[in-house]
């Protein structure tokens, strides 16, 4: 269950709390703290809601969210900050012992210390331990609920999953390129498949080809190398016969509907064009 946090100034509680008017709110934690300790938690967002003195959230109330690096939004600028000496370096918490100090000495940030640590990284700079750190981030949801931002020109590199491998089993192992080779190939079609859907539909026609004619003349319903037709047989006064062809095209998810559509479009205009009389006037798609 999820509680929200309040404090208190002590000397409210002498004329609040013992009015009890905490005891009937359900999900609700009091706590009990100094002034002046008051406003930087609920600036920090350790705490939802505070009843304190106006003199103090005037005093304290403009502390910065991001502390001495409220102002700093590039690496140029973090290697700029004169707080940074050999005597107090800037300390970075990171899982990236070889990547971090690269990237750091490559930005030109000179003095500079890093300790190892894995897991809950983003802790490091309210615990103390870390001025900065660098990790691996995917929305920075993390990052803006533990008051870190990333800077401009901080982004060590843009991650992905890749196949990797051992050169000497490559050569020396029988069977394992032909694996991988069969491994990039499976790969590679989904890939490309990636935002394609496949549509099936029957049509009458009197070919194949005339089918393909129809379908061809709209752009959507091209797929990627051209659509697959396949007669569809049944048996007709005894016969054999191949009235309808089912046909199989890949279209891309923004033209789905549209593929779609015109597919039904040209079903109803074969449909229309074979029941008219002699003479009558065709049907025609815009």
């Amino acid at each position: 269950m999820s509680y929200i946090d309040i404090v208190i100034n002590e000397q409210d509680f002498l004329t609040i709390a013992y009015g009890n008017c905490w005891g009937r709110l359900s999900n609700l934690e009091v706590w009990f703290q100094r002034p002046k300790d008051i406003v930087p938690k609920l600036v920090s967002g350790d705490l939802d809601l505070g009843i304190v003195g106006l003199d103090t959230v005037s005093e304290y109330g403009q502390i910065p969210k991001y502390g001495i690096f409220e102002n700093v939004n590039s690496m140029k600028e973090l290697a700029q900050m004169p707080q940074w000496t050999p005597e107090k370096p800037l300390r970075v918490a990171t899982g990236f012992t070889y990547l971090g100090p690269k990237f750091m000495k490559e930005n030109g940030v000179k003095h500079v210390t890093f300790s190892t640590a894995d897991g809950a990284l983003e802790a490091a700079p309210e615990m103390g331990i870390a001025e900065a750190i660098v990790d691996l981030v995917s929305s920075g949801t993390t990052l803006r609920e533990n008051n870190l931002k990333e800077i401009e020109g901080g982004v060590i590199l843009q991650s992905q999953a890749v196949l990797v491998a051992n050169r000497k089993s490559l050569t020396q192992r029988k069977g394992v390129l032909d694996i991988t080779h069969e491994i990039l190939e499976r790969l590679e079609a989904h890939l490309r498949a990636i935002g394609q859907f496949t549509v099936t539909a029957n049509m009458r026609g009197s070919s194949q080809e005339e089918v393909a004619e129809r379908i061809l003349s709209q752009t959507s319903l091209s797929g990627l190398q051209g659509p697959t037709i396949s007669p569809m047989f049944c048996k007709r006064d005894g016969r054999v016969a191949a009235d309808y062809y089912a046909i199989v095209i890949c279209a891309p998810k923004k033209l789905l509907y549209k593929s779609v559509h015109q597919l039904r479009a040209e079903a109803l205009k074969k449909r229309h064009d074979d029941s008219l009389e002699p003479g009558a006037i065709p049907l025609t798609q815009e």
